[in-house]
């Protein structure tokens, strides 16, 4: 610490200094006057305690020793501030004394740049006080210092809302056109603070800010010409700063950096400045007149420093956000430009002309031009790199170019896209992964394209996707998904992937465009039974359901989705709702398990298998397919479409298993068919391995379509077909009853023989001899669909159910006559058409 000299020089000496000597006699000074004391002080502490002085003079000195001290370090900063010294300097930026005031903000500025200073500067409330000192009238000094202060105050967010709050920012645009350099610096600098916030950029146009932020570009100090483009381009963000950025003719000021060469490390700023602007139609029509649009495209085609490459690029992408300004960008051939680009060394040049392709592809005649100027191959070939944000990029153009364009989705195939997208669907990188996934879906739609896609193991490549945290990335992977699942080998690598289980998980998703793709890709798995039927096993059903009866989750993927699955599962479907169409074809491996509830989950029928006989209703199954035609590889494909069961490498072999009904005669033929069902309902074990169960063949059954396709179809009039085959069912199951006595026909007892004979709840339909309302139904719905004959059947209450056929009369006067429901009577007068509403019809439903 430098010393103080404290004194005030005495009149006689003053006087004497006149030139003239003048004999006076001198008079003692007054008893109570302290003699002037000269002080020397190396101490901080001894200076801070001078700030309390009453002497002006004390004070001036007092800071500007502080202000010399300050300046020399950090360390001496927070030294003071131990000492005290912030206290009594706050409140001397506000004393009356010129000179005081001024070497006090000195001080104070200085000491701002301090971390815990400016902490408590805001504790002391200092900002009022500092922006009232940047009155015209005010010393230079101040402005300097005052201004310096509030630039370092103005990095903290609460200090900022007071600066704004205190009508802070029109002084310092004020001062923007102060002629001292330092004031200007300060200045520009804690306005590009404030305007970091909405409302201080908004108030910089309001307050005609631009024209003196305009005038720092023509400084001769670089730093305040950076600041001024920096405070430009975040004003700039604002529509209606934009627009007065035109009308001040700020285009040409830019235009002047970027023809200049000594200006060069400022082209990168003035590039985000053109880029924000070039956001409106409007600047981009204006810059068409000035040149800067040619200068544009001129730091994209010569080789210039990367940095600025990638900016002019960035600015290229900001103009094409706009589809009018995408055109006239087409119209000057930037396609090529951008192109040309590509095979720089440099990532963020690649990773910026990516960005670009996939913004100027958003017009379609942009996206024929990248193809035809084989832009396509060298950006597949960016997925190779080892650089996130260029993969990014690259996934991320080649979906815009795909989209829509299967000329595009071609042109990636050809350039061996699908390996690269596949792989990248494993990424670290989740916006990899995302734009990955769009890219997919994009050429998905092209079959050939799709197939290609699915051979790379797509489907076990967005397993991890399709549990992934983030939401875009599940939004894409389920679009994706949903797009490759059109395919039957795309659905079975799902299923063996384990896929379906995180799928039907994201069925319960919170998120509505998540719960919606994933409600369409189990649509689209649904449409092959082996997958609907795995999607129920996993809850699929019950969460559906769940979700369509909520008014504010439904919609109509879920509806569609729930409505697959029944129709690719005619059991549960035929259980929980109770009718099946005349469009549902039942076929084998059908099972009847009673009416269930929506909401309830349906048993398999390997679950049901493995039960011990109850007391419960039977399970009636269809299944008419010979023994003899379920091959070893037959049973290997079910085996890996159902990746859950336990597989086996050979195929069941039972003691019936190598006959034919024809082989089969007499008391033999139904001893060899017990056991042969018997042995179909246990599992084998081969070498320690479990085999897969199935139902057992059904011989009676199969009889029986024999049967009906040698009696019913030779007949000619429908309401014939109908009656024959009527009449075959209600034979088989044992004839027409009396309905005054039909509570006597023992089917009950019937079915607990077939029970405790098969020792199985499993009963095949064909071995039902003596069958009521349901069973009877059941088999005229088999048989007729195995036939070709249209009927729907319908499950009433107290074991009623019945076949609903459609028949049509002949046309009268020449106008034709709508077809009219009727019920089949297997009942009681087999063959019996009974028009549905009537009497006869009800009575037949009902009890």
């Amino acid at each position: 610490m430098k010393s103080i000299m404290c004194y005030k020089p005495c009149k006689c000496c003053f006087l004497s200094r006149m030139g003239k000597k003048v004999k006076k006699e001198v008079e003692p000074p007054p008893k109570d006057a302290f003699d002037p004391l000269p002080i020397e002080s190396k101490q901080a502490a001894t200076v801070v305690l001078m700030l309390d002085s009453p002497e002006e003079d004390v004070l001036a000195k007092a800071c500007e020793a502080i202000h010399r001290f300050a300046e020399k370090g950090d360390e001496n900063r927070s030294s003071l501030l131990g000492l005290g010294a912030m206290e009594p300097l706050t409140r001397l930026i506000s004393h009356e004394d010129k000179t005081v005031r001024r070497n006090a903000f000195m001080a104070v500025g200085v000491m701002a740049s301090n971390n815990d200073v400016r902490r408590l500067m805001k504790k002391l409330n200092i900002i009022p006080s500092i922006i009232s000192k940047l009155l015209p009238e005010e010393d230079v000094v101040v402005h300097e210092f005052a201004t310096l202060c509030l630039a370092s105050l103005s990095v903290d967010f609460t200090c900022k809302v007071q600066i704004f709050d205190h009508n802070g920012l029109e002084p310092l645009l004020r001062l923007l056109s102060s002629p001292d350099p330092d004031v200007k610096k300060n200045s520009v600098e804690c306005i590009f603070n404030l305007v970091q916030d909405l409302p201080s950029r908004v108030a910089v146009r309001e307050l005609n800010g631009l024209p003196p932020l305009l005038e720092l570009l023509r400084s001769d100090f670089p730093i305040i010409q950076q600041l001024s483009l920096q405070t430009l381009e975040s004003i700039t963000k604002d529509a209606e700063t934009r627009t007065a950025f035109r009308v001040e003719q700020g285009f040409n000021r830019l235009l002047e950096l970027l023809t200049t060469k000594e200006f060069s490390d400022l082209h990168v700023d003035a590039l985000r400045v053109i880029s924000n602007c070039l956001e409106d139609t409007e600047s981009t029509k204006l810059i068409q007149g000035t040149g800067v649009l040619e200068k544009l495209l001129q730091f994209i085609i010569t080789p210039t420093s990367p940095e600025v490459q990638t900016n002019a690029v960035k600015a290229i992408s900001r103009v094409a956000q706009n589809s009018e300004n995408r055109k006239i960008l087409h119209e000057q051939d930037v396609e090529k430009a951008l192109i040309d680009m590509l095979v720089t060394e440099n990532e963020g040049v690649r990773t910026a002309v990516c960005r670009a392709v996939a913004v100027m592809s958003n017009n379609l005649s942009s996206k024929d031009t990248f193809r035809n100027l084989d832009g396509i191959r060298p950006i597949v070939q960016l997925l190779n790199s080892e650089g996130n944000e260029v993969k990014e990029a690259a996934a991320q153009a080649l979906s815009s170019l795909t989209n829509g364009n299967e000329l595009n989705a071609y042109a990636v195939s050809e350039a061996k896209g699908e390996e690269l997208l596949v792989r990248l669907l494993q990424d670290s990188c989740s916006g990899a992964v995302i734009h990955a996934a769009s890219v997919l879906t994009n050429m998905a739609s092209q079959e050939a394209l799709r197939c290609n896609i699915i051979t790379h193991c797509a489907m076990k490549a967005l397993l991890e996707p399709l549990q992934s945290t983030d939401n875009h990335t599940l939004i894409s992977a389920t679009q994706a998904v949903a797009a490759l699942a059109c395919n039957a080998d795309g659905r079975a690598e799902l299923r063996n992937a384990g896929g379906l289980l995180p799928l039907v998980k994201l069925l319960k998703s919170n998120n509505t465009e998540i719960r919606r793709n994933a409600c369409w890709a189990v649509s689209v798995c649904a449409n092959d039974e082996p997958t609907a039927t795995e999607m129920c096993k996993l809850g699929a059903l019950e969460i559906l359901q769940e979700i369509n009866c909520s008014l504010n989750r439904k919609n109509k993927f879920s509806e569609a989705a729930l409505q697959r699955l029944l129709d690719s599962n005619l059991s549960v479907k035929y259980s929980l709702t109770g009718c099946l169409s005349h469009t549902d074809i039942i076929a084998d491996g059908f099972y009847d398990p009673g009416q269930a509830r929506m909401g309830d989950r349906v048993p398999a029928l390997e679950d049901i298998a493995k039960q011990v006989i109850n007391q419960h209703r039977a399970i009636i199954a269809v299944n008419g397919k010979p023994q003899d035609q379920v091959t070893a590889e037959s049973v290997e494909d079910r085996q890996q479409d159902s990746p859950t069961e336990t597989r086996t490498s050979s195929v069941l072999s039972s003691k019936g298993s190598s006959r034919t009904p024809s082989k089969m005669k007499g008391k033999g033929r139904q001893e060899d068919e017990k056991q042969r069902d018997e042995d179909g309902y246990k599992p084998l074990q081969v070498a320690g391995v479990v085999e897969l169960w199935t139902l057992p063949y059904d011989a009676a059954f199969h009889c029986l379509i024999t049967q009906a396709a040698k009696v019913v179809l030779p007949q000619n009039e429908e309401a014939e077909t109908y009656t024959a085959l009527a009449t075959l069912v209600c034979d088989a199951m044992g004839g027409p009853v009396d309905i005054e006595k039909q509570h006597d026909f023992p089917w009950q007892l019937h079915l607990s023989e077939l029970k405790f004979e098969l020792r199985s709840n499993i009963i095949p339909i064909g071995k039902i001899k003596k069958g009521t309302y349901y069973h009877r139904a059941l088999l005229f719905k088999a048989l007729a669909d195995r036939i070709g004959v249209s009927c729907s059947l319908v499950r009433g209450e107290y074991c009623r159910a019945w076949n609903e056929v459609l028949l049509s009369s002949s046309p009268k006067n020449g106008f034709y006559i709508q077809p009219q429901r009727y019920i089949i009577d297997l009942m009681h007068q087999p063959g019996n058409l009974l028009k549905c509403g009537t009497p006869a019809a009800t009575q037949y439903q009902t009890i």
